[in-house]
């Protein structure tokens, strides 16, 4: 199974190439937030995206493109960017869309919220609010603006949204039900989710530094990811070219508590066993390992045990790094958007540094990457875990 397009947006601009060259050197993209008021929160910083006005070209008219809220424009932009890349024209009557996501199109209930509240009597445009509300509008917007039909799939699962998503596009290639899927994850910033992880006091309130000995907390950011699946039998028909392939999946939920990991990162440590056994590969053939590393105390310190616990003696080899740092924590996006980062780093051969730390954590026994480096990057692993106890782990392979 292998990718043959992915599109991208985050705070580091719009596109494989300014990401890639964003990441490579370990840009942040941080900084105050513009698009709500923020003046009463503990926190005023995320990375924000200057979403661009003009769309890329599709079916959708123009009416249509004044309706799409902020997270259908990002996801819509970040499809086009991979349905460029991949080729797709033909054979798609019956294409499957799994998309992760977690707060959807949020703003747009926000705006009913405000608009019922000032002008109960007034209900112009209060229809069109509700109906684009609704998680399943983006994915049909997505649909019409490239025309194609098919079952499709919006995953919620809290952080591991955008992995579940890409892990359940990966099956249905796997086990032969579609040769084709197009599948991703997207999140746009929103009051609503701001302030709830604001009065959570889960949002650092200095730098975001996941692994650090005195991280206190986590940056929101915000993003799309698209990638094009399909089977290497229809990639090699239609001579795409490959940008990697998946391997492995592994998901797993933990049990432990509503919000906070199990200690030691039992269900952790089981989606990377799972993932690692369904690829057919040990600890010691992976050549990076993307972290869901938020940067709050409980978190990296579960992961890193879980880390510990699966590589064993190859624990000092393994590189690991978080971006999360530098775009915020994307939610619903962040293990779609995590995947196309591994897949660049595997094209660009080179480890995508995270924030610099004070003081690596003692739990930490593997190499942190904190600045730009080469390296020979065959395989990797991704994380991600989410509040709930949602976890999933991908495996990803460079295509030779």
């Amino acid at each position: 199974m292998v990718v043959t397009g992915a599109g991208i947006i985050t705070a580091l601009g719009c596109g494989w190439g300014v990401n890639a060259a964003g990441f490579r050197e370990g840009r942040s993209a941080v900084r105050e937030v513009r698009g709500f008021d923020v003046s009463r929160q503990r926190t005023r910083r995320a990375a924000e995206i200057d979403v661009p006005e003009r769309m890329p070209s599709t079916a959708l008219g123009s009416r249509q493109e004044r309706r799409l809220d902020r997270a259908g424009r990002m996801l819509l932009i970040a499809a086009a960017e991979a349905w460029a890349q991949a080729g797709w024209e033909e054979g798609l009557a019956g294409l499957p869309v799994v998309l992760g996501t977690t707060s959807g199109g949020m703003a747009l209930g926000e705006d009913y919220f405000r608009h019922a509240s000032a002008r109960p009597a007034v209900r112009i445009g209060q229809a069109t609010r509700v109906t684009h509300y609704q998680p399943q509008r983006q994915v049909l917007d997505l649909m019409e603006a490239f025309g194609f039909e098919g079952p499709s799939t919006v995953i919620a699962n809290a952080c591991a949204s955008g992995s579940n998503a890409v892990g359940e596009a990966f099956e249905w290639v796997r086990s032969g039900r579609s040769e084709r899927v197009l599948t991703g994850g997207y999140d746009a910033l929103s009051q609503l989710v701001f302030a709830g992880f604001g009065s959570l006091q889960a949002l650092s309130t200095t730098t975001c530094r996941p692994f650090d000995a005195h991280r206190d907390g986590l940056m929101l950011g915000e993003g799309a990811a698209v990638l094009t699946l399909e089977s290497l039998a229809s990639a090699e028909r239609r001579g795409a070219r490959v940008l990697g392939e998946i391997v492995g999946y592994g998901a797993a939920t933990d049990r432990h508590h509503l919000t906070q990991p199990h200690p030691e990162g039992d269900a952790a440590l089981a989606t990377m066993d799972s993932a690692c056994r369904q690829a057919g590969i040990g600890a010691d053939a992976v050549d990076y390992l993307n972290a869901h590393g938020t940067g709050t105390p409980l978190n990296d310190a579960a992961e890193a045990s879980a880390i510990h616990r699966w590589a064993g003696a190859s624990v000092e080899r393994v590189p690991v790094s978080s971006t999360k740092g530098g775009i915020g924590h994307l939610l619903g996006a962040a293990g779609a958007v995590e995947a196309v980062i591994c897949l660049m780093a595997m094209e660009g051969q080179w480890l995508p540094p995270g924030v610099p730390v004070e003081a690596l954590d003692p739990a930490c026994r593997f190499p942190l990457v904190t600045s730009p480096c080469e390296a020979r990057v065959d395989c990797v692993l991704s994380n991600s875990f989410g509040f709930g106890g949602a976890n999933a782990s991908l495996v990803m392979r460079r295509f030779r």
